[in-house]
């Protein structure tokens, strides 16, 4: 059963795709945000070409682990999106994947000024890791 991981933003929405088994997170793609406000075809796609049977949501918590604003848009549009494509959806604590994302890239050699673009991609797969490792672990006790 493959699930996708979402890093939402403002502006850029990461995409990852776990294997089918549930046990890898890969980068998929980066969509705008804006665009995906307005029209969810590219996420349909997405769901449809790779089988997503549901979708692991970032969910940006203060360092506290307190939800703030920011996570409350995030919920709106995790749940808008989990709705329009019928799928369930999971939320994830995101905290500092950003961070882990760039620098993963950065000692792969992917200069700071080329990361944008693909960051949010790594971040969602890193969540999205994060969460098939949890999931993993939780089914092993």
């Amino acid at each position: 059963m493959r699930l996708l991981g979402l890093d939402i933003g403002e502006a850029r929405v990461g995409v990852a795709v776990s294997d089918p088994s549930g046990a890898i997170a890969s980068p998929l793609a980066v969509l705008d945000a804006r665009s995906l406000a307005r029209d969810i075809r590219p996420l349909q796609e997405i769901v449809k070409t790779y089988e997503a049977a549901g979708l692991v949501v970032g969910l940006p918590l203060g360092m506290n682990g307190a939800e703030g604003r920011q996570a409350a848009a995030v919920r709106a549009v995790g749940d808008r999106l989990g709705r329009a494509l019928g799928l369930p959806v999971t939320y994830a604590d995101e905290r500092l994947s950003s961070a882990q994302a760039s620098r993963a890239m950065g000692a792969g050699g992917v200069e700071a000024k080329k990361q944008r673009g693909r960051l949010d991609m790594v971040a969602a797969a890193i969540i999205l890791q994060a969460h098939l490792d949890a999931t993993r672990r939780a089914d092993e006790r």
